[in-house]
């Protein structure tokens, strides 16, 4: 009877920190899987702020050859006109 007990008692207690070591286990790697997330989230941002910066940067040139070809076509014009009155 009482050795019984104490038997069941026993296994009760390993199962239980069988279960522990898992849980402990499962928690590291869990803490991993997120601090690899976390540096990913990290980079991806920074990808993101730099391609940002870049498409800025082809806006104002898109800008500003925008400019340089009105400026180009009026001088054409400028030139086509005194070539027509010379």
């Amino acid at each position: 009877g009482f050795e019984k007990v104490t038997k069941m008692i026993d296994e009760l207690v390993a199962s239980l920190k069988q279960e522990q070591v898992d849980d402990e286990d499962k928690k590291e790697y869990c803490a991993k899987q997120f601090d690899v997330t976390e540096d990913k989230t990290k980079e991806l941002q920074r990808s993101i702020e730099d391609l940002e910066a870049v498409i800025a940067e082809a806006k104002e040139q898109i800008v500003t050859l925008g400019e340089e070809m009105k400026a180009l076509e009026a001088g054409i014009k400028a030139l086509d006109k005194s070539v027509a009155d010379a």
